[in-house]
């Protein structure tokens, strides 16, 4: 039966890089940056103004909620765009959580949380504007028995999977059960590792899901915004009136360049999960991280890995693993090495993830060394823990330039020319898969046809002929 396609509705991955409900008046095929702080106010009609002074409003900014709105399938009025990542946390715990004038609110939040938030929560407590528990939330039954042992839970900060440890929070479970408990109690899911295009919180019951627009969403790092996105509008409205009032919105021109690398989000998340799936496994099974007879310190932290304990419970709820990955040496000496290898052309040693470009990092000196050493060792964070965040490069020039950083570290040693590698810490002697992956072929029609393209090419010569 032949279908009519006439009232198809696109796909998430083309109303990304498309946007038909806002044209511009002077048919630009790329809605422009609209800069201007201010705009003219028509007094015999004002209720038709939509903007007037652009910490309220504008029209750049309001066009990127849209199309966040699609990437979690809520209406624009769901969305707000804000100055950072941490800038969401911030606007939705003053709007949400810490407005409150009879008690000191209780939030729990994760043992293995962003940097930045444990600094803000940290901040917050210490300024008896908030009580934090931290606790695993990747242990149900830990945190269970924690939240039924406080009086009163305001709120629940929740990331799946953990940064930098890669801990899978049963994100359904753990919602469910908070929302039978204590249904006031307000869910905040951190979506950064993730992104809309693999996880969807709202779909569980959460009420704030927020992003750092810095990471995949941009995917370039050449801006800092946040995004938020809220199970009702009267939710959002409330955060709102905390960013207009304090000039938390995303500037007209940094709303323009992330409304522009949300075009390339699919294509870039894909390529960039596609490197890390190859690089975890290769650096598990090839390099030898994981733990033997001799050294069981050695471990590769991916949820994108069969061996991961946690592998089919991520894919019960997400739709990738994700590009972020660490791995760990045993030994923090060890770890430095690696990361400050002069060696080292294609990964950048700086924070941060999800651009284009491949990244690595000693958290405990960097992205996590605002958490008390103290801290981080009763929350077991390991010290020589390498975090990798993959970008789209070519992966076996990915392997090959963490391979000589290894090596360079007296970590790995070339055996049989390179057709095997061999770790001076725990023994581990593998194949060498890089020549596997090499590559991809660089004529399109062969990856496409594969070697049916001269028999291809063949028969629409011989359907062209007879035609």
């Amino acid at each position: 039966m032949v279908q009519n396609f006439k009232n198809f509705k696109p796909s998430l991955t083309s109303g990304l890089v498309t946007n038909r409900s806002d044209r511009d008046k002077h048919g630009a095929s790329i809605h422009p940056v609209y800069l201007s702080t201010t705009f003219k106010v028509d007094l015999d009609n004002p209720e038709a103004q939509n903007f007037d002074y652009s910490r309220s409003g504008n029209p750049s900014r309001s066009l990127l909620q849209h199309q966040i709105g699609k990437l979690y399938e809520v209406p624009a009025s769901h969305v707000l765009a804000v100055a950072s990542g941490m800038t969401a946390l911030d606007v939705i715990l003053r709007g949400l959580v810490v407005s409150s004038t009879t008690h000191v609110p209780t939030i729990i939040a994760g043992d293995d949380l962003y940097g930045g938030s444990n600094r803000l929560l940290s901040f917050l407590s210490s300024r008896s504007h908030a009580r934090t528990v931290h606790v695993d939330t990747a242990d149900f039954e830990r945190f269970s028995t924690v939240f039924d042992s406080i009086d009163k839970v305001d709120c629940v900060l929740l990331e799946t999977p953990t940064n930098p440890l890669c801990k899978v929070v049963d994100l359904p479970r753990i919602v469910s059960f908070i929302k039978s408990a204590s249904p006031a109690t307000c869910v905040i899911v951190d979506n950064t590792m993730m992104s809309g295009l693999n996880c969807n919180p709202l779909k569980h019951q959460c009420d704030v899901v927020y992003e750092s627009a810095t990471k995949y969403l941009n995917g370039h790092h050449d801006i800092m915004g946040g995004v938020i996105i809220t199970r009702t509008p009267e939710i959002a409205q409330d955060i709102y009136y905390v960013v207009n009032s304090t000039g938390g919105g995303l500037s007209p021109l940094e709303s323009w360049l992330l409304n522009r690398g949300l075009r390339t989000l699919s294509v870039r998340l894909y390529q960039q999960q596609y490197n890390a799936m190859i690089i975890a496994q290769w650096l598990e099974d090839s390099c030898g991280f994981k733990a033997t007879e001799k050294n069981s310190a050695l471990k590769t932290r991916y949820v994108g890995l069969k061996s991961n304990p946690q592998f089919e419970l991520h894919r019960s709820f997400n739709k990738g693993p994700g590009a972020v990955l660490s791995f760990e040496t045993g030994s923090l000496e060890h770890s430095r090495r690696i990361v400050a290898s002069k060696t080292l052309q294609i990964w950048s040693v700086t924070v941060s993830f999800g651009c284009v470009n491949s990244l690595l990092s000693l958290p405990c000196m960097m992205s996590h060394a605002s958490i008390d050493a103290a801290v981080r060792k009763e929350r077991e964070f390991p010290e020589d823990l390498i975090r990798l965040c993959v970008g789209i490069e070519d992966v076996s020039d990915l392997q090959k330039d963490l391979l000589n950083a290894m090596i360079d570290a007296d970590v790995i040693e070339l055996r049989e020319n390179g057709k095997y590698l061999y770790n001076r810490l725990n023994d581990h002697l593998g194949l060498n898969t890089i020549a596997e992956n090499g590559p991809k072929a660089g004529n399109i029609y062969e990856q496409f046809y594969g070697n049916d393209l001269i028999e291809q090419d063949n028969r629409m010569n011989h359907r062209a002929l007879k035609l």
